[in-house]
């Protein structure tokens, strides 16, 4: 099979065949997006934003995540798999899931985006091996699932018994999508064809599976994502049937006559061309809308981007978190009822913005409107990199915009998807940040550094001078120009003209006077803007210059009034970045600070502050009972960019703030429980939240800190007060934790109480009924002890675990 081969190819393409941009190869479609990406490779940045953390992703993140990707059996699972090929028996699946394959496919597609960035014939060497062990644990036929491989008579209960079968769970299709792009983008880095061809191999078989055809499988997977790698697929062979087969899956999907559909969550509920609302988990679902808008511009059929534009209309006006980030339901990971956005327990998984940036970034290809490039700016700048730690090696999977202390990043997750998603999206950002169009050169993103463009004319070579996104002066000097005239199309952010985001669903505050200025050779040019860009077409010599001066005032951003969580409440916002405030700033608490609508706020930066950060500080007040009565007392507000948040240790965080003092929780005084040490049997989790003073609303309430024993089940568990001294007690209240629907735990079937005497516990006497009762207290009144101490002994239900969410004591 011929391949438009790395690394001579010096035309348009491996932007496109890569989740988003980076070298070149030959573009094989007829039908194409109209703007076409400049590669990662041609865009070198040299920021004191972006470019660190390409160094850290370099440095420290793809080493991380390789050393945790062998210490939690992953590789192990290929092993195993070779090793059932020889026909060894006995081996078990290594990790807990099947889709875990994925993870090493995908870290092998960001190792590669930084080999592109920086050789590393270590790290090259280190994949080859990662590689052979791949093409080891792959069946002669092609099929390529190390879960089921490994024991096929005893696979997972997720993958169903015999090939196929279970798609809807099985994440066979999905792992394959990971593979596709992970071998692309290795063979386009090295020349290397190992892993391309176990790709290749797959996805002959896989085309001989499924299909139209009378002998082929209807089916769909049950997580989308092999739609994008068979395009990358195409994109390098020119082999029209893995395009066949990306739009087969995609036209398949909620296709009743061919198989039981799976349903909204998986969206495969109606065809995706009268899809019209966002629905399901989030990340499946913006992967199947960059399927689409692939499938839409290589076969030139508009239907796809009548649909897309339908659904992406549902979410930017109805479902999106201001910080960019989908998916507010975390029992579903995805996307709840329109304008249900809470703060607290907003999921807003990491995977999924990057999901959305990347989808939006196919959208502004395909209509060349900088309204989609302000929502990839909006989402990678707050909601995904929040979700990436500031030492390369801690992330996290949800993203709140609220948080009572319970939220850590973690070096790893069990379900690992987020951590090597991260590492692909930073190492390849620069690929994103220009476009051209004929002779038009777009610019979408302000990042201080050089391009390379291919442009109508000839090449283009430009230098970007920035502080972004501390500062709103942009330069752009052109190093290089094609013979001729080109345009320079200068993308206006939306932000800078007074609209966060192309809907209502937020707005700001106020006006503003100021507003953006433009500025050929230092002469100021109109601000003729069309579709969010200005078109400065010119014969251009080297040594011109375009000079983008965007006002950054601090803004206040208001809901729109069907977002409950948000009534009464503001956020802050400067430039592209969304604020928060959080403890370490405002005398250890946020949720009971209240922002007046007339105070100002002004903005410092402060250079050893988390990396180097503009802050926003301001007067404020914060809301405290003191004798039973609730006072406020003023305090100078401090705002952090909310991508910095728990860097500091654990405690509170909060987007929006309370515009008023009935919006903002008043902080209790300490009682006995509050004061007390908190000790529980092994395996609790969250033990700190069952005194933090929190008030429930329902027993699944996720909002604050709970303790939970999950995933033990049926046991007898135990929690403890030290109160540190003698102290007079007669009564507790229990709230228990439930989250029926979301999770496992349910009330238990009892439980007990003990007070500490010398060094034993004894039951407490004449006491009330130990209730077990959900969304209220549970009040138990005994005979008076003086004791250290209090412990709570629970049975756990034989099926499921239990939890506490608080507990009091007088």
């Amino acid at each position: 099979m011929k391949l438009h081969h790395h690394p001579a190819i010096k035309v348009f393409g491996l932007a496109l065949l890569l989740a988003g941009p980076a070298c070149k190869t030959a573009t094989v479609a007829k039908s194409d997006y109209p703007l076409k990406p400049v590669a990662m490779t041609d865009v070198k940045l040299s920021d004191r934003f972006w470019a660190p953390r390409q160094e850290t992703d370099v440095a420290v993140t793809i080493a991380h995540e390789m050393k945790q990707t062998e210490d939690t059996g992953r590789i192990k699972n290929f092993e195993l798999a070779a090793a059932a090929l020889r026909g060894e028996t006995g081996g078990k699946l290594a990790t807990r899931y099947a889709f875990d394959d994925s993870d090493v496919y995908k870290l092998i597609e960001a190792a590669a985006y930084t080999l592109m960035l920086r050789p590393n014939p270590d790290l090259e060497a280190k994949l080859d091996a990662w590689i052979a062990k791949i093409a080891a644990a792959q069946e002669p036929d092609g099929y390529l699932y190390t879960a089921r491989t490994i024991d096929p008579k005893n696979p997972p209960g997720m993958s169903g018994p015999e090939r196929w079968v279970q798609l809807q769970d099985s994440h066979e299709l999905y792992n394959l999508g990971h593979l596709y792009e992970g071998a692309v983008a290795y063979y386009q880095a090295t020349g290397k064809r190992a892993l391309l061809d176990v790709a290749l191999k797959s996805a002959d078989f896989i085309r001989k599976t499924f299909g139209p055809g009378a002998n082929e499988l209807k089916l769909v997977p049950g997580h989308e994502e092999v739609e994008i790698g068979l395009v990358k697929l195409y994109r390098l062979t020119g082999s029209k049937k893995y395009l066949d087969l990306a739009k087969f899956f995609i036209d398949e999907r909620g296709n009743a006559a061919g198989h039981k559909l799976y349903g909204e969550y998986n969206q495969d509920h109606k065809p995706v061309l009268e899809q019209a609302e966002a629905v399901g988990h989030s990340v499946r679902a913006a992967y199947l809308y960059s399927g689409m808008a692939d499938i839409a511009a290589l076969t030139g059929d508009k239907r796809y981007l009548d649909a897309l534009d339908r659904i992406w209309e549902d979410i930017v006006s109805k479902k999106l978190y201001v910080t960019g980030g989908i998916g507010a339901a975390g029992g579903i990971e995805g996307f709840g009822p329109a304008y249900d956005l809470p703060n607290a327990t907003g999921y807003a998984e990491t995977c999924a913005t990057i999901a959305y940036a990347l989808w939006n970034w196919r959208m502004s290809l395909s209509h060349a409107d900088a309204k989609y490039m302000d929502l990839f700016e909006r989402a990678a700048y707050n909601a995904f990199l929040s979700g990436s730690g500031m030492s390369g090696d801690l992330y996290f999977y949800p993203n709140p915009l609220a948080s009572y202390g319970r939220h850590v990043r973690s070096p790893w997750f069990g379900c690992a998807c987020c951590p090597p998603n991260i590492a692909r999206f930073i190492a390849e950002l620069g690929g994103f940040a220009y476009a051209v169009e004929g002779d038009k050169v777009f610019l979408n993103l302000f990042i201080q550094g050089t391009a390379k463009i291919a442009a109508a004319g000839g090449t283009v070579r430009l230098e970007q001078t920035t502080d972004y996104p501390w500062s709103g002066d942009i330069k752009i000097r052109v190093a290089e120009s094609a013979a001729g005239p080109w345009t320079l199309m200068v993308r206006i952010p939306g932000w800078a003209l007074g609209r966060p985001l192309p809907s209502d669903l937020y707005r700001y505050a106020e006006e503003i006077a100021e507003k953006p200025i433009l500025k050929v050779n230092g002469e100021a040019v109109p601000l003729d803007i069309n579709q969010g860009y200005v078109a400065v077409a010119r014969t251009w010599a080297a040594g011109d210059t375009v000079e983008l001066l965007l006002p950054m005032p601090v803004r206040r951003l208001l809901a729109h009034p069907e977002i409950k969580d948000d009534v009464g409440r503001v956020a802050v916002e400067r430039g592209p970045l969304v604020y928060t405030a959080e403890w370490p700033d405002n005398e250890g608490y946020a949720s009971n600070l209240v922002l007046d609508d007339g105070a100002a706020l002004t903005p410092a930066d402060k250079p050893d502050l988390l990396g180097g950060i503009t802050v926003i500080t301001g007067d404020a007040t914060a809301n405290r009972y003191k004798s039973r009565k609730v006072v406020a007392e003023k305090r100078t507000l401090t705002l952090i960019p909310y991508y910095a948040w728990a860097h500091r240790g654990r405690g509170e965080m909060a987007v929006w703030l309370a515009r008023e003092p009935g919006k903002a929780r008043a902080i209790p005084e300490p009682t006995l429980a509050s004061r007390a040490k908190v000790v529980a049997s092994e395996g609790a989790r969250g033990a700190e939240g069952v005194n933090d003073q929190f008030e429930p609303a329902i027993s699944n309430d996720h909002a604050g800190s709970y303790l939970h024993w999950w995933p033990r089940k049926g046991s007898k568990e135990w929690v403890e007060y030290d109160f540190g001294r003698p102290e007079r007690v007669s009564e507790v209240e229990v709230y228990w934790f439930d989250d029926t629907g979301d999770g496992e735990c349910r009330i238990p079937v009892s439980w007990a109480l003990f007070y500490k005497d010398g060094e034993s516990w004894k039951p407490v006497a004449d006491s009330s009924a130990f209730g077990v009762e959900k969304d209220r207290y549970n009040t138990v009144v005994f005979r008076p002890v003086r004791t250290t101490g209090l412990r709570l002994e629970v049975q756990l239900p034989a099926d499921f675990s239990s939890g506490i969410v608080e507990w009091k004591v007088r």
